[in-house]
């Protein structure tokens, strides 16, 4: 049975595989006591990853605080589940009712508003099935859909899936790649899921963030945004010691206060400005969630 740094260290590469090998890889390898002393378990969703923004705010904690943080990055939910076993310290996602369900059933305390952006939808410059000409975002997918064009879904229980999914729901449509040959999940992160879509010719839905933090390598364009269901908020949030006594309280109660400081607020609004020319995120400690908009 590996030990606690080990399967630590396993589980930072872990955010690369498909759904179902980090499911196991989980349950091997992760345990309560995977951080200890000055090490911070950190559960995020890959678009902080991908995106290049944790390389700017995770050194700039660790210089400040003296952690170490292990990055786990995957799905939002997957991320809630490693919290709703203990196996992470703090979690920085983008499933704003699966969080309120974490923090209401005692998994999760602290909460905090950190950032937002946008979801759009992306899909190849001949755009086939006329998304661009789109009113909104359900009727850009009910045109995929319609036109049986290929559409890759994450497929992760993702914040991303989860829109996704919920946007379907309003269309009256439950996709499935078992019986729509238009429709594929790639069991991947938004960057992986990305690349899938360029390589086939195909639509995502996509943070914007990671799409433009990926953008020179593709041929996709941006097709439909805008649409205020398209909003994509981020909280961050401890994981409950009063629950999971092995979690590190501390670690995870500095990282909170970090990412709502005003040093961390600046490095999120100063990110991408200079080299794609806009911010991509939107710094959002202390704001009313209901003023936020794409």
């Amino acid at each position: 049975m590996p030990n606690a740094s080990f399967a630590c260290d396993m589980l930072m590469v872990t955010y690369r595989w498909p759904a179902f090998v980090l499911a196991l890889a989980l349950v091997l390898l992760a345990g309560p006591a995977c951080s200890s002393g000055n090490d911070l378990i950190l559960a995020t969703t890959t678009s902080t990853q991908d995106s290049g923004l944790l390389d700017v705010l995770v050194p700039a904690f660790e210089d400040e605080s003296g952690y170490n943080v292990k990055v786990i990055a995957v799905g939002s939910g997957q991320a809630i589940e490693m919290g709703q076993r203990g196996d992470a310290d703090v979690l920085l996602t983008h499933a704003p009712s699966a969080e309120e369900g974490f923090v209401a059933e005692g998994y999760g305390v602290n909460r905090q508003l950190v950032m937002h952006n946008d979801f759009i939808i992306v899909g190849p410059a001949g755009d086939p099935a006329g998304v661009a000409d789109a009113s909104s975002a359900l009727d850009a997918l009910r045109a995929i859909a319609g036109a049986g064009a290929p559409f890759f879904s994450r497929g992760d229980d993702s914040g991303t899936h989860k829109l996704e999914l919920k946007l379907w729901d309003q269309l009256g449509m439950t996709p499935d790649p078992a019986s729509d040959s238009w429709y594929e999940e790639t069991g991947q992160g938004m960057g992986a899921t990305l690349q899938v879509a360029n390589q086939r010719n195909g639509y995502t839905m996509s943070d914007r963030a990671t799409y433009l933090a990926q953008q020179e390598n593709l041929d996709l364009e941006i097709l439909s945004e805008g649409d205020p269901v398209l909003l994509n908020i981020y909280h961050v949030m401890q994981v409950n010691p009063d629950r999971f006594g092995d979690v590190n309280a501390d670690g995870a109660a500095a990282f909170v206060a970090f990412m709502v400081s005003g040093a961390a607020q600046a490095l999120i609004g100063e990110f991408g400005v200079e080299e794609f020319g806009q911010q991509l995120f939107v710094p959002d400690a202390g704001k009313a969630e209901d003023e936020l908009a794409p």
